[in-house]
């Protein structure tokens, strides 16, 4: 005889937004007891996510057995506190990313060691599964993210699709956006600036908005822009201890850029003026 059991809520999830009027408010983690014949009955509106008990009680026993006292362990997809612990009235109380339920043991022995016993080095150990699984950390809707690709000057959507299609045969892009306009500095001139940046949680490329001047060559738009989506195509690799934002393949793609000796020569005329834009 198969078992229907309604799913139970976590009780110490991440915290859960302010229902709007007439809606009900749903939990965001709801945890899957371990049963061979279990006959899921899902609530009518989906959680953010769903955490299998037996996984997260075993992951729960590995800190019992280091911290040589109670622990209470909870599951989130909060992609900032990846993990966040603390020591309660002699509770031990663990906020792990689900990413940890599927990690390897090993990962999961220098995790226990960093939270229970703050090793340096199982925390670098920690801090390389969380680099390489960074793909698993919940993005921000793109909705929620304003999207400004038609300057005065340059159409960053134009250029981007161009590039896709040029050197890769698709269209399919990550978005992209003029980043916001700050304010100068103190002194009134900028020592640096940051001309592109790729999100990778968001998967979206931002352009500086000092580019999107007339005396900008559209090419060295399109460099910076080529920069960023080769960072969408070709994520940071590791090597060692070591991780590498431009691996070798990054950067002999990167010279691959018709434009690409052409558009170094530019920025190094014209780096002062950028600065000052």
């Amino acid at each position: 005889m198969k078992l229907a059991l309604q799913l139970r809520a976590v009780a110490h999830a991440q915290p859960r937004p302010l229902a709007r009027a007439g809606q009900q408010r749903m939990p965001t983690a709801f945890r899957i007891p371990q049963h061979p014949g279990l006959v899921v009955a899902l609530p009518l509106a989906a959680p953010h996510l769903f955490v299998h008990e037996g996984t997260r009680q075993s992951l729960e026993r590995r800190f019992v057995l280091a911290f040589h006292g109670p622990v209470q362990l909870s599951i989130t997809d909060n992609r900032h506190a990846i993990v966040s612990h603390g020591i309660r009235q002699g509770i031990l109380k663990v906020r792990l990313h689900h990413m940890f339920l599927s990690a390897p043991p090993r990962v999961q022995r220098a995790l226990v060691a960093y939270v229970v016993l703050g090793c340096p080095q199982a925390s670098r150990t920690v801090g390389h599964f969380i680099d390489d699984n960074a793909a698993l950390l919940r993005r921000r809707p793109l909705r929620t993210i304003p999207l400004v690709t038609q300057g005065k000057h340059h159409d960053l959507r134009e250029i981007l699709v161009g590039l896709a299609e040029g050197y890769f045969g698709s269209s399919d892009c990550p978005p992209i956006t003029w980043g916001r306009r700050t304010a100068p500095p103190a002194s009134g001139k900028r020592r640096s600036i940051k001309l592109g940046s790729y999100d990778s949680s968001e998967r979206v490329i931002r352009i500086h908005p000092a580019l999107d001047r007339s005396w900008v060559p559209r090419y060295f738009v399109a460099a910076v822009i080529f920069h960023e989506l080769l960072h969408h195509l070709f994520p940071a690799a590791r090597v060692g201890h070591r991780r590498l934002l431009h691996p070798p393949e990054f950067l002999a793609r990167e010279r691959q850029f018709r434009m690409h000796h052409r558009a170094l020569a530019w920025q190094n005329e014209n780096l002062s003026r950028l600065l000052r834009a």
